[in-house]
């Protein structure tokens, strides 16, 4: 959930480890810290809080060094605080260990060197790697790092340095990603790629149980039993500024900008003579033709486009589809049988309850097909098949153009599966491709309008209590915006499926309440708009978006009406998201929060 950079060069590695923290902000963090071999030992500097604090403990230091570590901490085991934060000293004062994951063993392992006389100065799972990597330590780094790996379980990305080699270091990876960037006398790791891009574009993207030994002038990989591991080299070719705000307030607000072009570059290469093809000729064509079930596995964000993906599967393949949050899919022994196809979907394609998810599915017999935007992560190295998305770099943690590129890639392998299976006419396929191609100017034109919702958001952005409801394909989208507006506005947000109403949720329901209500199906219209004005009788507030052919019989219940340009129903949420999306940024804009690093929260969630 953290991040991590590592340095060894010719350039003043405490600036390049800072600048490179600057970069995995967005991942989320609550302390940061560094450590730099200078002057003949490691010397730690580490703080609670943003990194402008860290930068103020160094203005009073004179840190000589070319090698090091840096860290940005969200606490899991211990509280936010200076001695909690990494890098973490061995007892010794020769190990210094930057780690991302969960060690699962902690306890059993620090009460063993407890009884060697180890003194603990932290609570972390961490600083058991520093202290078990001194004890092995017997003037081999590599051997006592293959040797402490042995004994963890676990989820790590390890940096690790010693005092007696003051030119090299060391890094290592379990189920939690971790890069090695590529320079001219210089190399780097790093827990994700802005970290390192303004110095190297060369990359080696790490794989599970694997260890890299690191000097100015290489880069080593070894298995852990000490087999040296060749790798290819993935050249980064997005550039710099994709990552930077370019102008924008905030990275969120940017990456909504970019939704249009982010979903044109999802769409437009899977579009082939008239025809959608999403790659599944990685699966046989009669393997496809005979799929009885698809697992849609996923967390967050991710899993909410995977709701909207099962109404699309179901409607134009016809098979029946589950879609499941990674986090409960393997605890529940899920009926996965030989010929489903898993569909694994995740904007790191790192999450570690997703990656987890895929591994029960495929060893329960179902091939796997993911969804993911990061090329080479270990979601898509370890899939039958992938579909990327394409979405550029996303920076902000609330996610916004990811979702809308996992939808424009679900409403692809929609119709391919279902032209693949006869379940679709060549005509329909022609039309379906037609509609697809011409989302993104539909989403440009909802970006255009956005003063309207800016306006509406400046009326209730100091509402305690706010709700959604939908139905069919917009409960699915309700369930999405009411997560962006929770996550970064903090305001209590629910969604509901508009029939449940009456089930309960409408005791919730008083004078003043701000309901909000996607309206994009017309076999529902009615259903829902007698949803509505349920509400409307108990006082509530209502804001509907919908399309324009829609838009006169939901302005006469509705109080506030957001219209989208029309399109096929099916294709809605990927258009009427994006009104939801700017109404929880400008919420929490005028709630004077931080839109892009919300409290709690981290962008890649690499923990259990």
């Amino acid at each position: 959930m953290c991040g991590i950079i590592g340095y060894i060069g010719n350039r003043n590695a405490a600036e390049v480890l800072v600048r490179g923290l600057h970069k995995l902000e967005y991942r989320g963090y609550d302390s940061a810290g560094i450590c730099v071999f200078s002057k003949g030992h490691l010397d730690v500097i580490k703080t609670k809080g943003r990194l402008d604090k860290l930068e103020q403990r160094l203005s009073g230091t004179s840190l000589e060094s070319t090698l090091g570590l840096g860290h940005t901490r969200w606490a899991t085991h211990g509280e936010p605080n200076d001695i909690n934060s990494h890098p973490h000293l061995s007892q010794n004062g020769k190990i210094a260990v930057v780690h991302n994951g969960i060690i699962e063993n902690y306890r059993q392992i620090k009460e063993f060197l407890c009884d060697k006389g180890v003194e603990f100065q932290s609570e972390t799972d961490t600083e058991v790697i520093a202290q078990l990597l001194a004890y092995h330590y017997k003037g081999d780094v590599m051997r006592a790092l293959m040797t402490t790996l042995g004994e963890l379980e676990g989820a790590y990305a390890l940096g690790v340095m010693c005092a007696d080699y003051p030119d090299e270091f060391f890094a290592a990876r379990k189920d939690s990603p971790l890069i090695i960037g590529l320079g001219k006398g210089e190399n780097f790791i790093a827990s994700d790629i802005p970290a390192i891009l303004e110095y190297t574009r060369d990359i080696i993207i790490m794989e599970d149980r694997e260890i890299v030994h690191i000097t100015r002038g290489q880069a080593k990989l070894y298995d852990l039993l000490g087999k040296t591991v060749k790798r290819g080299v993935f050249h980064v070719d997005w550039d710099a500024e994709a990552a930077e705000k370019g102008g924008y307030e905030h990275f969120m607000i940017k990456e909504i900008s970019e939704e249009p072009r982010a979903v044109r570059a999802a769409i437009s290469p899977r579009i082939r003579d008239g025809l959608i093809d999403t790659g599944l000729s990685a699966l046989s064509d009669n393997w496809v033709r005979n799929i009885k079930k698809i697992h849609i596995i996923a967390c967050g964000t991710a899993y909410h486009a995977g709701l909207v993906g099962k109404y699309a599967i179901e409607k134009v393949a016809r098979i029946p589809v589950e879609a499941d949050l990674a986090s409960e899919f393997r605890y529940r022994e899920p009926i996965v049988r030989k010929g489903d196809l898993a569909v694994v979907i995740s904007q790191s394609g790192e999450t570690l309850d997703t990656l987890m998810g895929l591994r029960e599915a495929r060893k329960r017999g179902a091939k796997i097909l993911s969804i993911v935007n990061v090329v080479g992560s270990s979601i898509a190295r370890e899939s039958d098949a992938v579909i990327y998305t394409w979405a550029g770099p996303e920076i902000s943690v609330c996610s916004t153009k990811a979702y809308n590129t996992q939808l424009a890639a679900l409403f692809s392998l929609a119709y391919d599966l279902g032209f693949r299976k006869g379940k679709l006419s060549f005509a329909g396929m022609m039309a379906a491709a037609k509609s697809l191609l011409g989302l993104p100017e539909l989403i440009e034109k909802v970006l255009l309008n956005r003063e309207i919702i800016q306006k509406f958001s400046a009326q209730h952005f100091n509402a305690q209590s706010v709700f959604y409801i939908g139905r069919g394909i917009d409960f699915a989208l309700s369930s999405e915006g009411s997560l962006k507006l929770k996550e970064i506005s903090y305001i209590h947000s629910e969604a509901y499926a508009g029939g449940e109403l009456k089930h309960g949720t409408i005791a919730l329901i008083e004078k003043g309440t701000l309901v909000i209500c996607p309206i994009t199906q017309d076999n529902l219209l009615e259903k829902t708009l007698s949803n509505v004005r349920e509400v409307k009788a108990r006082g509530a507030v209502v804001m509907a978006v919908t399309p324009e052919r829609l838009a006169g019989a939901v302005s006469d219940v509705a109080d506030a009406v957001i219209t989208i340009p029309d399109t096929d129903s099916i294709f809605a949420p990927i258009i009427a998201v994006t009104p939801l999306q700017l109404f929880a940024y400008y919420v929490s804009v005028m709630r004077g929060n931080d839109v892009d690093k919300p409290r709690n929260l981290a962008k890649s969630v690499t923990v259990e």
